[in-house]
């Protein structure tokens, strides 16, 4: 007995998996639309720069 089937050649696996990957990621994104956003609200008060928790202070001369 071989390890290996006959028929079974690498690249129908290779093309397997991708089609694998493609239908989760379909589901997961039909899912997530449907779902909707998860914070709608969660957006900086001043319309960016600082990050959330930072009220803004000054870090020196950090960048």
């Amino acid at each position: 007995m071989s390890a290996k089937s006959p028929g079974v050649r690498p690249s129908s696996v290779l093309a397997g998996f991708a089609l694998l990957l493609v239908v989760v990621f379909v589901v997961a994104y039909g899912v997530g639309r449907q779902v909707g956003p998860v914070a709608p609200g969660l957006r900086p008060a001043g319309g960016g720069g600082a990050s959330p928790g930072m009220d803004g202070h000054s870090m020196g001369g950090m960048r």
